[in-house]
């Protein structure tokens, strides 16, 4: 165990046998529980609240979806996006929440200072308390989903609100304004987030390899209580990366409806994804979705 600054850093590792007994781990948590994402939609089914209710379903969980944007986009790109109003938003949560005790939620791409308003404003007003804030910022292809304006609204609003944020490298970037090259930017841009209201913060490092020999293979970066868990994994030469984020963000969900721990289902969350790279069919002309399939 290392320490940098106020965190102590973790090395686990996620591999062979521990992604089999992970995942196996959830045979004895059957009892259906419900999910809801609110998020946008993608057309051809790799990422948003496609991905996240296949997700769920993979899990065991009854899935509830509400769309926030219909996007214009394929494996090869977003090319565009038609933003819900705040009205079509709230029509579609508020009876979600008046039928069914939501047992974990998520929230995806948020694109207006009002959706996100409302948002926060429903969920803390039923009380939803197991909610994974995944800050889709911009498109792998470049398209940006938020203007500033939103994004603070989304730090000020859903952060304080969350278990657990999970902004990859480019979006810790952009929220923190801090330009990471190594294990310290990292941390101090974790600590940033917490500073603005987060509990919890996973980073996620993609292909992101640290000089750090100790830190080597290390791809994700999970803050939970004042401790720094490096989770390793392997690392796939793949194309087939679309929805890899929406994947994880909505497992995490299903692993907190079923009553583990944030920890355990992050590392769920993980094995899964992994899994699910490993095994992706090769559509498409540009970055091909993963395999989401029941475990």
């Amino acid at each position: 165990m290392k320490r940098s600054g106020k965190y102590s850093i973790v090395c686990r590792g996620l591999r062979g046998r521990e992604e089999k007994r992970t995942i196996a781990t959830l045979e004895n948590s059957r009892k259906q529980k419900i999910c809801l994402t609110i998020a946008g939609l993608d057309p051809s089914g790799g990422a948003g609240i496609l991905a996240d209710v296949r997700t769920f379903a993979a899990f065991g969980c009854y899935p509830a979806a509400v769309v926030t944007s219909l996007t214009f986009q394929n494996t090869t790109g977003v090319f565009g996006a038609d933003n819900v109003d705040k009205e079509t938003l709230v029509g579609q949560l508020r009876p979600v929440l008046e039928d069914f005790p939501i047992d974990a939620a998520k929230t995806g791409m948020l694109p207006t200072l009002e959706l996100i308003e409302a948002a926060a404003d429903i969920l803390t007003e039923y009380g939803i308390e197991r909610i994974i804030v995944d800050p889709v910022v911009r498109s792998t292809s470049g398209f940006d989903l938020i203007d500033n304006a939103a994004l603070r609204s989304l730090v000020k609003r859903l952060f304080p609100i969350s278990a657990l944020v999970t902004p990859n490298l480019p979006e810790a970037e952009r929220i923190t304004g801090i330009s990471i090259e190594e294990i310290d930017d990292i941390i101090a841009a974790a600590r940033l987030i917490g500073e603005m209201g987060a509990r919890n913060v996973l980073i996620k490092g993609g292909h992101f390899l640290a000089e750090d020999p100790e830190m080597a293979g290390a791809r994700d970066f999970l803050f939970l209580d004042g401790e720094l868990i490096v989770l390793a994994g392997e690392y796939y030469e793949t194309t087939a990366t679309h929805g890899t984020g929406c994947a994880l963000a909505a497992a995490i969900t299903a692993g907190l409806a079923l009553g583990y721990g944030l920890e355990d289902s992050v590392r769920t969350a993980k094995a899964f994804v992994n899994k699910a790279i490993r095994t992706a069919p090769n559509l498409g002309h540009g970055h091909s979705p993963i395999n989401i399939s029941p475990i």
